[in-house]
């Protein structure tokens, strides 16, 4: 196992610049604060040098690199087309050729369209894409791209597409894009009829889009210094962007906007969200000038999203809400007239069952479509619109450990909808479900070259934490790879948000299996696997629990592997959880992945200025307050440091642009690292993008995929198992 101290570089040393702060009499020294000034050159020159540190340290390594990039990328088809979701006159899909990273969007005509060649459109405002030559018919019209993807990459080295929507006439594609990893998209206009993007175009948007029923108007978001979206706006196509009228501003800094079309057409819904919170309107689709009207006001506590069951007179809504109801109840409301509405107007339709989280509701065919998790598994309930509170039909996975999902379904009128079942070791299956009968019938498989998945077992273990939670564990390894207590192993967590990241076929999986580790995906507090008891076990003041279950899962787990080879790796809020476990047990770990950590909490959540704070206060605790702020402290990584002498080896990673974790926050905690234990700190090294990059990693399928071959490359190193 070769070390990374035999790189020819020393690690970069950070000058110590040393502030104190302090809050509620409690002092804190500071050094790197300078790090957060990252438009300086001192920032930028130190942060090219980690860069220049990592290459160094890790350059041993290319050769496994390689064979592992080369490994991943043999799993990923040459050429690869998705599912088809079908609109009134065209079937869509996704297709992905020879070198491609980001693929195609492409469409084909639907059989019972009639098609002639193209000559000319006589009214552009009213054609309905019936290409009409005066001439007869000359056969089954050729697929068309909508949009090619590749061709968008600006040579940044990233490219991400925040939204891809087709108007409901089909003639127009908005589309944005980000090239950088800032999360600012350009959102830009597409005639489908000529190929060709529309003068307009807007320079800042944000995720979520909805058009107006005639396809003449187009509402998105946008969000403000903070990355916070906070209005929504609507574009008249053919008009300047300068006279976009705003629609919705929202004022409260812990609310963020959210924005969609429901699957009828009929309405745009805006959602108002805090952790705690939220508040609903929609707009009427086909009076798109008219003022969004709120289905049922906004009250503290009280969260509700809704959905839209067409009918006479404007049909209903449906709504989702924890008035009430920890795990979610379901109501029926009107749809709001000019003067809006409140709760009042709703009706208990199916009550809560504590042991079904009610997560998303879709209505499609006369059917409610309910994504919901039981035993920690994600699944769906059909149900009938008039037997709402029936059992319906219960689509299950049909993979050990695996999750079933709706797949991407916009014809409201279908008898049937689309479903993907996923899991770790298997290649995704999209299925028909009949809504009258339940029958599935198998539609379309992914495909991945080479890959036996019965030569792998995916089982579900449980160790106790903290209070006597019992902590679920999806463990993965070869069929012959035991669990004796001789194979290394590498643990992966999340736990924030009551977000739960789905088992999903990952190409690059396999080849870390193939080594000889166990791969254990711990479903720690925080997250949502449990339901919404599991994050409210696992926020604020109940943070620590988050730690206590990964900690938990490695004892948990040690006999079955080898508790003296244990890697865990998490990003994001997940990169807090590993700080927080390599200061709280340094010693457990062989090695830690840090990947865009969050570790400085106290410092960035006094920041109301920097990107996600104050509306993340309901999540983390808001420093201001005596309390919160003890609680918060308590565990901040960057204030809490593990002693010198038994750590273990670490790889952070952070991106210059990345607008959810500020790079300023990894640069401090691996330069506090070193700085406490000089003689460990060429065992820290810091893959830090410096140029385009975003939150998650190098964007395109490839590119990613050889991102991570280089973190299991070192992981691999780091255990004993290349």
């Amino acid at each position: 196992m070769s070390q990374p101290t035999d790189a020819p570089l020393a690690p970069p040393t950070a000058a110590a610049r040393v502030i104190t702060r302090t809050e509620h009499g409690v002092v804190r020294p500071d050094p790197y604060a300078w790090l957060a000034e990252t438009d300086s050159e001192a920032v930028l020159a130190h942060l090219r040098a980690e860069r220049a540190y990592y290459d160094a340290a890790s350059a041993h390594l290319h050769s496994l690199v390689e064979d592992l990039a080369s490994e991943m990328t043999s799993r990923v088809p040459v050429e690869e087309r998705s599912p088809e979701w079908s609109r009134r006159r065209f079937s869509y899909y996704i297709e992905h050729r020879a070198g491609s990273e980001y693929g195609a969007i492409r469409r084909r005509i639907r059989a019972e369209q009639p098609y002639s060649e193209t000559i000319s459109v006589v009214d552009p405002d009213f054609t309905y894409g019936l290409r009409t030559t005066g001439q007869a018919d000359s056969g089954p019209a050729p697929d068309e791209t909508v949009l090619d993807l590749d061709a968008l990459d600006a040579g940044t080295g990233h490219l991400e597409v925040g939204l891809t929507l087709v108007s409901p006439d089909e003639d127009l594609l908005a589309y944005s894009v980000d090239t950088d990893g800032d999360e600012v998209y350009a959102l830009a206009f597409r005639d489908l009829r000529t190929g060709q993007d529309l003068p307009e175009r807007v320079a800042r948007s944000y995720y979520g889009g909805a058009w107006s029923a005639d396809s003449r108007q187009f509402f998105y978001t946008v969000h403000d210094a903070a990355y916070r979206p906070h209005q929504v706006w609507r574009h008249a196509i053919g008009t300047p962007v300068e006279q976009d009228v705003l629609v919705l501003e929202e004022p409260d800094e812990s609310f963020a906007l959210h924005l969609r079309g429901t699957r009828s057409g009929d309405l745009v819904v805006i959602l108002a969200e805090s952790r705690s919170t939220s508040e609903t309107w929609v707009v009427d689709a086909h009076d798109p000038q008219q003022p969004p009207r709120s289905v049922g006001g906004r009250r503290h506590g009280v969260g509700y999203r809704v959905e839209h069951a067409p009918g006479p007179h404007g049909g209903e809504l449906l709504v989702l809400t924890d008035d009430g109801a920890q795990e979610l109840r379901l109501v029926r409301a009107p749809v709001p007239g000019p003067e809006g509405a409140d709760h009042t107007t709703w009706s208990p339709v199916r009550e809560e069952d504590p042991a079904e989280r009610l997560e998303r509701l879709d209505v499609v065919g006369g059917h409610a479509v309910l994504s919901v998790r039981r035993e920690a598994e994600h699944r769906l309930r059909v149900l009938p619109l008039d037997d709402l509170a029936g059992e319906g039909v219960l689509v299950s996975s049909r993979f050990p450990c695996g999750a079933v999902h709706l797949a991407r379904s916009t014809d409201p009128d279908a008898d049937h909808v689309i479903v993907v079942d996923r899991a770790h070791l298997q290649p995704a299956v999209w299925s028909r479900v009949d809504l009258a009968t339940g029958r599935l019938t198998d539609v379309h498989h992914q495909h991945a070259p080479g890959l036996d998945p019965t030569a792998y077992v995916t089982e579900r273990h449980r160790v106790t934490s903290t209070g006597g939670a019992s902590v679920p564990i999806t463990v993965v390894r070869r069929r012959e790879t035991p669990l004796d207590g001789t194979a290394p192993a590498l643990l992966w967590a999340y736990g924030a948000y009551e977000y739960t990241f789905e088992p999903e076929f990952d190409p690059a999986l396999p080849s870390l299996l193939d080594r000889g580790v166990v791969f254990a995906h711990v479903h720690v507090r925080g997250g949502g696997e449990g339901g919404r008891r599991w994050w409210l076990d696992g926020r604020l003041e109940h943070k620590q629990h988050t730690f206590d279950d990964l900690l938990a899962a490695a004892d948990g787990l040690d006999g079955l592997v080898d508790g003296t080879r244990l890697a865990t790796r998490g990003l994001s809020a997940g990169g807090l959880l590993q700080g927080a476990v390599l200061s709280q047990r340094p010693e457990r770990w062989r090695a830690v992945v840090a990947e865009v950590p969050f570790v400085d909490v106290v410092t960035t959540m006094l920041d109301a200025s920097i990107p996600l704070t104050v509306n993340e206060w309901e999540e983390w605790g808001d420093p201001r307050r005596p309390e919160e702020h003890a609680w918060m402290l308590a565990y901040s990584p960057y204030d809490n440091l593990p002693a010198a002498g038994s750590r273990p080896d670490l790889l952070v990673t952070g991106a210059l642009h990345d607008p959810r974790v500020m790079v300023h926050e990894p640069a401090k905690w691996v330069a506090a690292l070193r700085a406490g234990d000089p003689e460990w700190g060429a065992r820290c090294v810091f893959r830090c993008e410096t140029g385009a990059g975003a939150h998650s990693g190098p964007s395109g399928r490839h590119a990613h995929l050889h991102y991570e071959a280089e973190v299991l490359a070192w992981v691999l190193d780091r255990v004993g198992a290349r």
